[in-house]
């Protein structure tokens, strides 16, 4: 069960195991411009492999886990569904349901431990692979791998990142966890943290944060939704930034600031260094290029 890219290498490590009976996805989506529908990552994997698939809008009433008791699953692989599993579906298999999570839990339990961990400073992230009980990411665990998260992470490498080891874990324990050689521990449930979904408003830059904390924000919210604040009644996109030690004439955060052919903006107690932006309608550019565009961006307060 899996939906979107985060699942792709762990159905595909699944695959070719030549085990897989069948694979559980979201249903089709409008996407783009036109509104078509767009299949999910997931199931352009399973069609290129020929497994079935089921694409179940809830799985919520036992009518709609039918298809599954069909397939008479030893072990369900969940990764990124997007929806809760009922203990309809979490008793089906004889051996459980087993979630690959993005975190190293109890910290970050939730929809969106990615994003957190990275606007939070975390040190590191991992993989966590639990035995799913009707919690929120209460289940006991398996098995963890950490990695360290880089200075310069965005949501995007980290992601990936994640979704390589994800699959690489469930090669190295899947057998064992099958076999029983693993056992799974309790949660600290006292350590736990909440990792709430990201909604497309908390890439809304407030300048008068500190410059660590909007560097956090930049890369925490990239690729989606993106950071941005406004400029003359429009959106900008602050595509690429890192905070910066350079002294700079004072002002109000948030005041554009371009100095030695480089763009900043300042914070609460200092500044960033904008490296790449993008306005509303607009071709995404590096900050000296949309400078000899719109030299009159230099001086002005953004979010006001």
């Amino acid at each position: 069960m899996g939906t979107p890219d985060f699942a792709v290498p762990s159905l595909e490590k699944l695959i070719d195991t030549q085990m897989v009976v069948g694979v559980v996805t979201q249903p089709d989506r409008p996407a783009g411009r036109g509104r078509h529908l767009r299949k999910s990552a997931v199931k352009l994997v399973a069609e290129r492999a020929n497994i079935p698939i089921y694409q179940p809008r809830s799985l919520r009433t036992v009518e709609a886990a039918k298809p599954l008791v069909k397939w008479a699953p030893e072990i369900i692989v969940v990764a990124a569904f997007g929806q809760i599993l009922r203990s309809h579906v979490l008793s089906l298999p004889p051996d459980g349901c087993i979630n690959i999570h993005a975190s190293l839990l109890p910290r970050w339990r939730g929809a969106s431990p990615i994003h957190h961990a990275i606007l939070a400073g975390d040190k590191e992230s991992g993989i966590t692979l639990m035995r799913m009980d009707e919690g929120l990411d209460t289940g006991p665990i398996f098995v963890q791998e950490s990695l360290a998260i880089h200075e310069n992470e965005t949501a995007a490498s980290l992601h990936d990142r994640l979704a390589v080891l994800g699959a690489a874990m469930l090669g190295k324990y899947l057998d064992d966890i099958l076999a029983k050689k693993i056992e799974a521990v309790p949660q600290n449930n006292a350590a736990s943290t909440y990792a709430p979904m990201i909604k497309k408003d908390a890439g809304l830059i407030d300048w008068q944060k500190s410059s660590i904390d909007i560097d956090r924000k930049i890369r925490a919210m990239t690729p989606w939704p993106g950071a941005f604040s406004s400029w003359q009644g429009k959106t900008i996109k602050i595509l690429s930034a890192r905070s910066a030690t350079i002294r700079l004439p004072s002002g109000p955060p948030g005041k554009v600031i371009f100095s030695q052919d480089t763009v900043y903006v300042l914070t609460s107690d200092g500044a960033i260094r904008v490296d790449r932006l993008q306005l509303a309608g607009k071709t995404a550019l590096n900050a000296v290029d949309f400078m000899r565009g719109r030299p009159d961006f230099a001086g002005t307060i953004l979010g006001s």
